[in-house]
Order: C-alpha cells, then sequence, then structure tokens
C-alpha cells in the first residue's frame, strides 16, 4: 500500500482509546486542585496549631504552665521522654535546650504559616520533612520495647504519622498546591529563576 504525498500517515488508535491528559494542577481550580488546597490549609494548620499551643499552653497537648510564653520548654517534655533507638542519648542531650527550642517553634510557625498561605512550599517541605524525620526517630517505630523495658505498642515498624505529613508537605510542593486558593503564583513571580524558593 503507497502513501500519497498529500496524505498524512496516523497511528491507527480507536477512538476513546486514547490516553487520558495528565491533569494540570497549577492551572485554574480544578477538583484536583482544590481537594490539594484543601489538604495544603489542613497540613499547615497542624503544624500552626502546634506552635500556638506551645506557645500560648491552651491546655490540649501543652498545658498552661509549660507554655513557652511562660517560661516553659516546648522540647523537654518529648525529647527527655526519648527511650528508644540509636538516638536516645542524643535526644535527650537536645531537651530543653534554648536552641532545640527556638528551631522548633520557628520550624512550627514558618512551615505553617508557609503551607497555609501556599509560599515557599519547597523550603517547607524541607523543612517540615526534616523535622518530621526526626520526630520519627525519636519515635523510633521499628523497636518492640523501649530501652526501660515497656513495650513501645508501635502499630507499624516504617511509616508512621511523621512519615505521612512528609510525604504530603512533598506531594504539595512538588504538585504547586499553592497556586489553588494560596499565594503560590504571586509568591512564585516575587522569586522569579530562584524557583528553590517557591
Amino acid at each position: 500500500m503507497s502513501i500519497r504525498p498529500d496524505e498524512k500517515k496516523t497511528t491507527s488508535v480507536r477512538r476513546g482509546t486514547e490516553p487520558a491528559p495528565i491533569p494540570d494542577f497549577t492551572a485554574g481550580p480544578t477538583v484536583a486542585g482544590k481537594s490539594l488546597a484543601v489538604l495544603r490549609v489542613a497540613t499547615g494548620f497542624v503544624f500552626l496549631w502546634a506552635f500556638v499551643d506551645k506557645l500560648f499552653g491552651l491546655a490540649y497537648a501543652t498545658p498552661a504552665k509549660g507554655a513557652w510564653i511562660s517560661g516553659g520548654s516546648p522540647t523537654k517534655g518529648f525529647l527527655s521522654g526519648v527511650h528508644v533507638g540509636p538516638f536516645e542519648s542524643m535526644f535527650h542531650a537536645w531537651a530543653g535546650t534554648w536552641w532545640a527550642d527556638t528551631l522548633f517553634m520557628l520550624g512550627l510557625a514558618a512551615v505553617g504559616i508557609a503551607v497555609i498561605a501556599g509560599i515557599g512550599l519547597r523550603l517547607s517541605a524541607a523543612a517540615g520533612a526534616l523535622m518530621m524525620l526526626m520526630m520519627w526517630a525519636a519515635e523510633w517505630p521499628f523497636a518492640l520495647s523501649t530501652s526501660t523495658g515497656a513495650a513501645t505498642h508501635s502499630t507499624n515498624p516504617v511509616i508512621d504519622y511523621h512519615i505521612i505529613y512528609a510525604l504530603v508537605l512533598i506531594v504539595l510542593a512538588a504538585a504547586a498546591a499553592g497556586n489553588t486558593w494560596g499565594l503560590g503564583r504571586r509568591w512564585a513571580a516575587l522569586v522569579g529563576d530562584r524557583t528553590w524558593l517557591r
């Protein structure tokens, strides 16, 4: 069979079998974009709420007397209570130090605000994922028992909520989730070619 010069060769793809186009999460408010925006705000609120509760001692996770503004330490209770894993002594040494408290609180606030606003998601993903990885290491879910002999009650030896939060932050950054119901586009225009700041 010969093809005339004026004919275009086409592939034999039946209608209805073409692959679905890849959704563009950065293009207008699609259902996927809105879903990621809701996930983004909810995740940011988790970080921001932890900051506010530890700052003011709202009596949820932090009692009023343990508020940071009242001289309490946001890291001492958690890190001094680490009794598992290869980093136990390191976390005990960090517990309650001024620099650990300051970095932890600044990290919670910065990640929370940035993720809710939809700006700096790449930096937020890196900082938040690092924070979650360190908290995961403090709980060391591989262990069945603590150094004191008590059961850890670990529900999964690898994946726990810290890993899930880290993965969510990475997905939000990769999908440019700040462009829907956020300031992502304005922020991208502001930082220009410095894409690591987006």
